[in-house]
């Protein structure tokens, strides 16, 4: 599989003023709506192998996600689906375009943690199964089955798109939204 090209922010910003690439945002849909560039289009990671027919033939294709990781894996898909086309992964992602002071649109992420709900159901599953793990080789079997169970409900939340944590989680109060008092006279 050849090497995965990436592009700066700044380059990215520059092929996208001008109309000469097509920038995807593989983050999850709540990543998306609480910040994003504004030329993106969202596309998360799991439906860019289907939706892949549906880009333009006739210009590059940016992917972006928060830092890398997730761009740099739909680069491989497309690399692989789109043949010679060519497919770029911005460096760095979202973070490195604010870092190179480009616009984002969006409210901030959350109330008060700005940590997405995404993000915040990998820290809540990955720190139980964790524990789990520790506490089943430390003498207590039952934390292999609790690690287990974590496992398949985070499967299960993947095939079906439903997910009870991150519905819980977005009634939590760092994830309500404050609104502003008002002002006294």
């Amino acid at each position: 599989m050849p090497a995965i090209e990436t592009i700066t922010p700044e380059t990215a910003a520059e092929w996208l003023r001008a109309g000469k690439a097509v920038l995807i945002d593989v983050r999850e849909p709540d990543e998306f709506r609480a910040e994003h560039i504004a030329l993106a289009m969202s596309m998360p990671l799991a439906s860019v192998a289907g939706l892949l027919g549906g880009l333009p033939d006739d210009r590059p294709i940016i992917f972006q996600c928060q830092k890398g990781g997730r761009g740099a894996a739909a680069c491989d898909i497309a690399s692989a689906e789109r043949g010679n086309r060519p497919v770029y992964n911005l460096a760095g992602g979202i973070e490195a375009w604010k870092g190179a002071g480009l616009p984002v649109a969006g409210a901030a992420p959350t109330a008060s943690t700005g940590i997405s709900i995404f993000r915040q159901v990998q820290i809540v599953v990955g720190t139980l199964v964790l524990l789990a793990t520790l506490a089943g080789f430390a003498g207590y079997p039952a934390g292999f089955a609790v690690a287990g169970l974590a496992g398949t409900m985070l499967a299960i939340a993947g095939l079906s798109g439903w997910c009870g944590l991150a519905l819980l989680l977005q009634r939590m109060p760092w994830n309500i939204p404050r609104r502003p008092s008002p002002r006294a006279a």
